[in-house]
């Protein structure tokens, strides 16, 4: 990226604004004021009204709900015609618009009173009967009867009282006693959880006038019919125009803004910003075309690919470095880093969207977009690992992939690569499906080589395995973040740097950790570290922990490591255990894959029952029928049952109600159940992926804070310039 400055006469600003605008490359820089005499500029002439244009437009299309597929082709919209359609159109579309909005509110008015009404109607009593008496009181309201009769027969200062019922509210007549003050029945009610209803001044019967109220909503709901199909008829006609419109206004409105970006005297303007270099000698032909020599166009600097601290830029031609320059007509708008295109590919590219969610790679960053590609999807697939669960995640992925753009599409592809993921490691534990082992169901006595997550007593050992596995996986995770740290740090500054600030990490990471897997002080160290190797290698490598030697390096290698880590940043070696720390964090993987499995079988234990065959080294069995829990009972020597399911209570051979009941209840439970594990899975894997990626990944060669590069011009897709 280069990063180029245009100097001109205000008298050229348009031209030159024109020429760069459809040149389409220059991502424009913002000035900050620094410079005495300089000043950001304002817009130019007319801004202000194609903003307003632009503002009504926008307002159109909402109200018709126009959509980018309405037009047949691009082409050209004059002026004039612009005006004289959108003035036409926004007259037509007020009116169709206000009409809709004052028949909406009708008929909101009718259904308020309709339900205002609806509680007179089913009491039955005419209304003029429930007002307008000197010696009686009446209310009317919501209540239950018999706390209204409770309360009123030992009321003070009521002489009668007669309560009438519909299905919800009541009518209560009461007669005060002599003296009485005003209100006595409404105040005799306090204690009662009544909610007092107004009578309707109508004069028509309850049941009339809801029906007469429900003639008139459906008169003014055929009037909406209409003026929507007029409004309808509106959008199929004008949205091809609103679309060309809106485009054209934007084109115009950025244009017209762009001064605001230079840096400018009364007389003069300078722009400035970042193109790529290959289209540098391009763009300056174009603007020597447009405006010939009253605009000079110069090449400030050039951005390396290569990182080197505080945004190290090469001198143009060869010359030394320099600052931005302020001879020979041009002002710098300061030191900015050039913007950022990402470009992954079509497998990596949508875990850019991860990427951006920490922060854009600045330029002179290594951009973690495939690492994460690599490494956000096993995570996930491992602490799921079902294919039930997969395939749902990919289907719901795919689905967000075709119907959405944007954001949402680039969700589906990471979704459909998590599923993946997850059908893959769910076929390693023994096909798990929504937490059943299906390898069971193929024919023969299959014998898989992973008995399954660690959740039966049968298989704790593959449970201790995973842990070590998420060790072992943060380890190398971990040791790739410290690497480009590394890199980046001798490119930045030089072998010293690098071997302070992050070889030591290194050093300190795996020595430790090859002490940690050594026989060196064998006995606080648990045997599972060692055993796991052989286990989850289905035997191919036997390993027994480091030897002794071996151990001795790692920690002279942890030792050098602290050396050089006090000697470069002495205040970081309060962090010291960080390596160890953080790789134990990697745990959390293995803790994911237990509890989300966990939570699978817990719903299978109650929705279809389970036993452990005593056989069977205390592996875990669904039973699903009632003649299996009937057989599983029947020997408990040989099995123990731990809990009979709600489904057993169904027996085929005699139908009877609670059966059927405990069949469609057993089914409820594993669906809503594994429905509940599938979400909590995006959320607690999704997000402890996320965690390690950003936290102990990123944190240890990431800033991020880049720009994306925002090229000054658009892309027509609706109106042509000729």
């Amino acid at each position: 990226m280069s990063k180029v400055s245009v100097t001109g006469s205000k008298r050229v600003i348009d031209d030159v604004i024109e020429a760069a605008y459809e040149h389409h490359s220059l991502h424009v820089t913002d000035y900050d004021e620094r410079y005495e005499g300089f000043a950001p500029g304002d817009s130019l002439e007319g801004a202000e009204t194609v903003n307003e244009r632009l503002v009504t437009v926008r307002s159109l299309e909402s109200v018709l709900d126009v959509e980018g597929d309405e037009v047949d082709a691009a082409r050209v919209l004059d002026d004039d015609e612009l005006e004289a359609e959108l003035a036409d159109v926004r007259e037509r579309v007020n009116a169709l618009n206000d009409r809709r909005d004052e028949l909406q509110t009708e008929i909101r008015d009718r259904e308020e009173e309709i339900d205002r009404m609806v509680p007179f109607a089913d009491l039955g009593i005419e209304l003029d009967l429930l007002r307008g008496y000197d010696s009686l009181e009446v209310v009317v309201g919501e209540a239950k009867p018999d706390a209204v009769d409770a309360t009123l027969a030992d009321a003070d200062g009521i002489d009668a009282y007669e309560v009438f019922a519909g299905s919800d509210v009541v009518a209560i007549f009461a007669k005060p006693a002599d003296g009485a003050e005003a209100g006595v029945l409404q105040d005799s009610l306090v204690g009662v959880d009544i909610a007092l209803l107004e009578v309707p001044e109508a004069e028509a019967s309850p049941a009339e006038y809801v029906a007469e109220l429900d003639r008139e909503r459906e008169a003014l709901q055929v009037d909406l019919e209409a003026v929507e199909a007029d409004l309808a008829a509106v959008k199929e006609e004008a949205a091809g125009f609103l679309l060309r419109a809106e485009e054209q206004l934007t084109i115009e409105a950025e244009k017209k803004e762009a001064p605001l970006s230079f840096a400018t005297t009364e007389n003069a303007f300078v722009a400035e910003g970042w193109i790529p270099t290959d289209t540098y000698p391009d763009f300056e032909a174009t603007l020597a075309d447009a405006v010939g020599d009253h605009a000079e166009v110069e090449e400030l600097e050039r951005a390396s690919f290569t990182p080197d601290g505080d945004h190290h830029t090469e001198a143009v031609g060869g010359d030394a470095e320099r600052e931005a320059a302020t001879d020979g007509g041009h002002v710098g708008h300061g030191a900015d880093d050039p913007p950022v295109v990402q470009d992954n590919g079509s497998a990596a590219g949508p875990f850019e969207l991860l990427v951006q969610g920490f922060g854009r790679p600045k330029y002179s960053e290594f951009d973690p977009t495939l690492l994460v590609f690599l490494t956000f999807p096993l995570m996930f697939g491992f602490m799921i690992g079902d294919v039930g669960y997969g395939v749902l995640y990919a289907a719901i992925g795919y689905f967000l992939y075709s119907r959405y753009d944007g954001t949402f599409r680039e969700l589906g592809a990471v979704a459909m690569w998590a599923g993946g993921f997850t059908i893959l490691f769910g076929i390693y534990f023994g096909i798990d499906l929504f937490g059943y082992h299906a390898y069971q169901l193929l024919p023969g006595d299959v014998h898989w080589p992973v008995a399954g997550k660690g959740l039966s007593p049968a298989d704790l050992d593959w449970g201790l395995a995973f842990l070590v596995a998420s060790v072992l996986f943060g380890m190398i995770h971990l040791n790739a973040g410290h690497a480009l740290s590394f890199v980046s740090n001798y490119q930045q500054h030089d072998l010293k740097h690098a071997l302070y600030e992050s070889g030591s990490w290194l050093l300190i990471l795996n020595g430790a950790w090859i002490w940690i897997f050594s026989q060196h002080v064998p006995g606080p160290k648990p045997d599972f570290l060692f055993e796991s190797v052989s286990l989850l290698t289905l035997g191919a490598v036997s390993f027994a922990g480091f030897p002794v030697v071996v151990g001795y390096a790692g920690l002279a290698a942890a030792g050098i490591g602290v050396v050089l880590l006090g000697v470069g940043a002495t205040a970081e070696l309060a962090e010291v255990l960080a390596p160890i720390v953080n790789v134990i964090s990697y745990a959390r993987i293995m803790a994911v894959l237990l509890a989300k499995g966990g939570m699978a079988l817990a719903v299978n234990l109650l929705a279809f029952g389970a036993y452990i065959d005593n056989g069977g080294e205390g592996s875990f069995h669904f039973i699903f029928s009632a003649d299996y829990l009937e057989y599983v009972q029947s020997h408990p020597g040989d099995y123990e049952l731990v809990f009979a399911g709600i489904t057993t209570a169904f027996d085929p051979a005699s139908i009877g109600l609670v059966g059927v009941v405990a069949l469609v209840g057993g089914i409820l439970v594993a669906v809503v159940g594994h429905v509940v594990v599938l979400l909590l899975g995006v959320t607690s894997a999704g997000i402890q992926a996320v965690r390690l990626e950003y936290v102990e990944f990123f944190g240890n060669f990431y800033e991020g804070g880049g720009d994306s590069y925002l090229p000054f011009g658009y892309d027509r897709e609706y109106t042509t310039e000729e």
